[in-house]
């Protein structure tokens, strides 16, 4: 009789830290698809210049098990209060699915940020030549947001134009485009390229997706333990 008021008192334990790991479970799982989101709509403008499809593969698949992550966490809590076991079973696997594809978006995310600047300067090299061209429209319009936004000119730095530097590398201040054009200084022209400026953007987004990716893939291993536990004990 004792032993059974133990396993009911261990049992309400297990049942508990499994309401709380799965709650903070839910919370890093939003948190991760906001940042996905967040980061796809925000620096969307980045994707034509990346010569990769690496970080917005490492994003979408961060988004796509957060989402998950956060509808197996309701699963798990129903799971734990009705006691279900084929519940708890199918929230284990499921949960350990999403913690081994969490994981690999994670690392996928931190691989990228090494990779980001050798990629970057080819693709952007040769994506100016095709800036203006008629039927490159998503590349001028890359060039022109990346300039405007980041507040940078060419690749290294406004030499890197061979024709007419775009309106794009002049400053605000400027409504008259002609002499930033004509005679570029650092009066009228964003001096700096875009290549330092547009990577460090890209690695710090890939670092804090990448982060939270681990740590929730790392709370996950929390959900699958004490399911497991909770799983062994309901008789």
């Amino acid at each position: 009789m004792g032993s059974g008021g133990r396993m009911d008192c261990c049992g309400q334990c297990v049942k508990y830290s499994m309401f709380i790991s799965n709650f903070v479970i839910f919370v890093g799982g939003a948190i991760v698809f906001g940042l996905g989101v967040w980061t796809m709509v925000d620096k969307n403008f980045i994707n034509e210049l990346l010569g990769t499809n690496l970080f917005s593969g490492a994003v979408y698949v961060l988004i796509a098990t957060s989402a998950l992550v956060c509808l197996l966490s309701f699963f798990g809590c129903i799971g734990a209060a009705k006691e279900y076991k084929c519940m708890l079973l199918t929230y284990f696997i499921l949960i350990f699915m999403i913690f081994v594809t969490m994981l690999i978006g994670g690392i996928l995310g931190y691989v990228f940020r090494e990779k980001v600047s050798q990629t970057m300067q080819q693709e952007m090299r040769s994506s100016m030549t095709f800036y203006g061209a008629y039927g490159k429209r998503s590349i001028t319009q890359a060039w022109d947001v990346t300039q405007e936004r980041l507040e940078c000119c060419g690749v290294k730095n406004y030499h890197d134009w061979s024709g007419t530097i775009p309106k794009s590398c002049c400053k605000k201040t400027y409504n008259d485009y002609k002499p930033c054009q004509d005679s570029p200084i650092p009066e009228n022209i964003h001096i700096q390229g875009c290549l330092d400026i547009t990577s460090n953007v890209i690695r710090d987004n890939a670092a804090v997706i990448g982060g939270a990716g681990i740590i929730v893939a790392i709370l996950i291993i929390f959900g699958m333990i004490f399911s497991c536990a909770l799983f062994r004990m309901i008789e």
